[in-house]
């Protein structure tokens, strides 16, 4: 059961490249993770940066280790492991305030903590 819980992927090193492409109108960084599953790189502009801080936690797919170093919501993603490929890319932005019900689970919700 521990393996649920716990990353056991590892990066082994990370690139930064500047300015190497643009998304919706973003001229996007790449950061380059080769980890021991295989290669993440992610693209994102520091103008749709968001607070590493508040994932020091998140290890599931070394997300972590991304934000720490981007600070900035990815606006595309291309994952490359020997159990899948994958290729995500933002479509559209739209700025507004998430209404704080959106993270509050129903009365009565089942929760449990990690024990990692």
């Amino acid at each position: 059961m521990e393996r649920c819980f716990k990353n056991e992927d590892e990066v082994l090193k990370s690139e930064l490249h500047k300015a190497v492409t643009t998304i919706l109108g973003y001229k996007c960084d790449e950061l380059v993770l080769t980890c021991k599953s295989g290669t993440q790189k992610y693209y994102f502009n520091t103008k749709l940066g968001i607070d590493a801080k508040l994932f020091v936690n998140h290890k599931y797919g070394n997300w972590y280790d991304y934000v720490k170093q981007a600070n900035a919501v990815p606006l595309k993603m291309v994952i490359d492991t020997e159990q899948f490929s994958m290729e995500s890319t933002a479509t559209e932005i739209k700025p507004g305030k998430l209404d704080y019900k959106v993270f509050t689970l129903a009365p009565g919700t089942k929760t449990e903590k990690s024990p990692f």
